[in-house]
């Protein structure tokens, strides 16, 4: 009870610390924006400023060089972007004629119905702007009446002390707060490095250099693909424009490269004056279908195809996350936290990767699969949905062998469903539609890998059963104690099948009556198959049956997945002369795979190798049978 107290308090503190740290973020952001800028912006000139002290130069005027160089870079592109803009201003009025006579057409067409709708609008918009019961009341009263005075003005002054002194400043004093702090940051940019070191990592240096080495890695690789994306980007959107005809064809460029950088409005905005030029301008509708389709494809085939092929894996958020995080940055700060989302959202995740108390930012933002494959399928048969599970494997499958398949992925699954089974977490419904689905799913994988391998080598392409039909029962499989163990029999089988043993496996059933069948199958190998996580003693006796009925008997005990000490394991198993004992599918595959030598006829006698654990160096253990 202590501990649940514990855990809830925690809970509370951390609720309590991220409403502390939002609330923090949303009333100094006209501190912490420049801020966030400035680190953005020291980051992407972090590398032109090495090169130049590389080459000798101080530090001081390397990055007077590259923010000069900066700077000025922008001042052009303002001053031409600010001279175009003239140049549209004063041709605005030769296509407004033009505008309106569409405009006209489009309400024309809508008829009486269109226009009425636009009054009713405007009616609307009128009674929301007249909001104030008072002056509605003054509106209504006669002129000359005493309620018809004069409304006292009154200013009220911003409740956010910190807003007042953004409103002051303005935008170019923010931008030039962002130009200091960035040369500050440059010019002791070791020294910033080094004490959030000593403040965040709590002595452990190296788990604090790989997040900060992590997280300044992506972020410089985003923000790099991503001027480089939006450079190409405006290019090629100035040169459609100029082919079109849109005037100011370089204006519409420039500023769709820029506008870009805000996620998922910024395409929108920078197609919408164009579209209404191309209307404007030319007759009909054909330019402006093409000038909307332009944007319209060049963006789902930038956004689609490009930027996750360049950064998107290296990013490493998910697409909502990526959604989430530009709407709860953009709530916080504005337009400059639709800029800054993936950015931040980055040092988030990696902070999540790194930092234990902060793990779930990772789960929730990161793109990485937080279940794996053998806990996807078991999870999807617990879901009862069997197609799903299939297609688990299928996609594993595509890129893994059959063996790995089944030792990482099945048998693993099966390992906790038999974990659940032994809390008393799963109905007996539950476990048999596991079993049984797995069971069928492998053999239908199975016939299917048989037909890859049959159409990659044709001499193959028999059935391995009827290759080794005249030959003896190389493996029999045999459960220890319930259907999982049997399931797993089934899928050692196969793999010793595909690998070119004749093997067999028998079904769960009474103890008498399993060594009756292997008494008549007559194997070479008898696999023991077990589950843990309590297998152990269900192996151990019938192992011991089996060695007092089949003393000549070669047994191999598999405790699938066992993650206790082998050593121990095989003492409490008791293995006597040669018998093995594994723990993983590819062990059992080699060991039959050395100690299983082809068969030889000779003078009408047969030879086969089992060295035991003890002679397995000298190669002794070999047996004299008729044939």
């Amino acid at each position: 009870m202590k501990r649940t107290y514990r855990g809830n308090d925690t809970r509370l503190l951390g609720v309590f610390v991220a409403i502390v740290v939002v609330a923090t973020l949303f009333f100094a952001r006209v501190v912490f924006i420049p801020l966030a800028l400035a680190l953005l912006l020291s980051l992407l000139l972090t590398p032109a400023v090495a090169a130049l002290e590389q080459i000798k130069l101080p530090r001081t005027l390397a990055i007077f060089i590259v923010v000069a160089t900066l700077v000025g870079s922008l001042a052009l592109m303002a001053r031409r972007a600010s001279q175009q803009f003239i140049e549209l201003s004063s041709q605005l009025p030769i296509y407004e004629k033009a505008l309106q006579d569409k405009i006209h057409l489009v309400k024309g067409a809508g008829g009486q119905g269109l226009s009425a709708g636009l009054s009713a609008l405007g009616e609307i918009g009128k009674e929301l702007v007249t909001t104030d019961p008072a002056s509605a009341a003054r509106k209504s009263a006669p002129a000359g009446s005493s309620e018809a005075r004069p409304v006292p003005v009154e200013v009220v002054p911003p409740t956010n002390p910190l807003q007042s002194v953004q409103n002051l400043l303005g935008p170019i004093a923010t931008a030039g707060l962002v130009i200091i702090f960035t040369i500050f940051m440059l010019i002791g940019r070791e020294d910033l490095r080094n004490r959030f070191i000593r403040l965040v990592g709590g002595g452990r240096l190296n788990v604090t250099t790989q997040a900060l080495d992590e997280a300044t890695r992506r972020v410089n690789r985003y923000l790099l693909m991503q001027l480089i994306v939006n450079a190409v980007y405006g290019v090629v959107i100035g040169t459609a424009l100029h082919f079109i005809g849109i005037p100011n064809a370089s204006l519409w460029a420039v500023t769709a490269a820029i506008l870009r950088f805000l996620p998922y409005v910024g395409a929108p905005m920078a197609a919408l004056m164009p579209v209404i030029l191309s209307v404007a301008v030319f007759p009909g509708w054909y330019h402006a279908l093409v000038t909307a389709g332009l944007y319209l494809l060049l963006e789902l085939v930038v956004g689609n195809l490009i930027e996750p092929f360049l950064y998107g894996a290296h990013v490493g958020l998910s697409a909502l996350a990526i959604l989430v995080a530009a709407v709860f940055w953009t709530l916080i700060w504005g337009l400059p936290g639709l800029v800054l989302s993936t950015p931040l959202t980055v040092c988030l995740l990696v902070m999540g990767r790194y930092v234990p108390g902060l793990s779930f930012l990772h789960i929730l933002l990161g793109d990485e699969p937080v279940l794996s494959p053998d806990a996807q399928y078991y999870q999807r048969l617990l879901a009862a949905d069997q197609n799903e599970a299939r297609q688990v494997l299928e996609q594993y499958l595509k890129e893994k062998s059959l063996d790995e398949l089944y030792s990482s992925v099945v048998i693993p699954a099966l390992s906790l469903a038999e974990k659940d089974r032994h809390r008393n977490q799963l109905d007996e419904e539950t476990q048999n539609f596991i079993f049984q689905s797995t069971r069928e799913i492998a053999e239908e994988l199975d016939d299917t890998s048989a037909k890859q391998l049959a159409e990659e080598t044709p001499e193959a392409s028999s059935d391995p059963s009827t290759r080794n039909a005249s030959r003896r029962l190389d493996v029999l499989c045999v459960p220890a104690g319930d259907d999982a163990d049997d399931v797993v029999g089934m899928l050692l089988s196969q793999l010793l099948e595909r690998h070119g043993h004749r093997a067999e496996s028998i079904s769960i059933g009474l103890t008498s009556e399993m060594l009756s069948q292997v008494a008549d199958a007559n194997p070479r190998v008898v696999c023991i198959s077990a589950l843990p996580p309590f297998a152990l003693n269900h192996a151990r006796a019938l192992y011991a049956k089996l060695r007092a009925h089949e003393p000549g008997l070669h047994i191999v005990v598999c405790l699938w997945h066992f993650d206790g000490d082998p050593q121990e394991a095989a003492i409490r198993l008791r293995l006597v002369g040669g018998d093995g004992f594994f723990t993983t599918v590819p062990q059992v595959l080699h060991h039959i795979a050395s100690r299983a030598e082809p068969l030889t006829r000779e003078a009408g006698q047969s030879k086969e190798c089992f060295p035991t654990s003890s002679n397995e160096e000298s190669g002794q253990g070999c047996q004299q049978e008729n044939a």
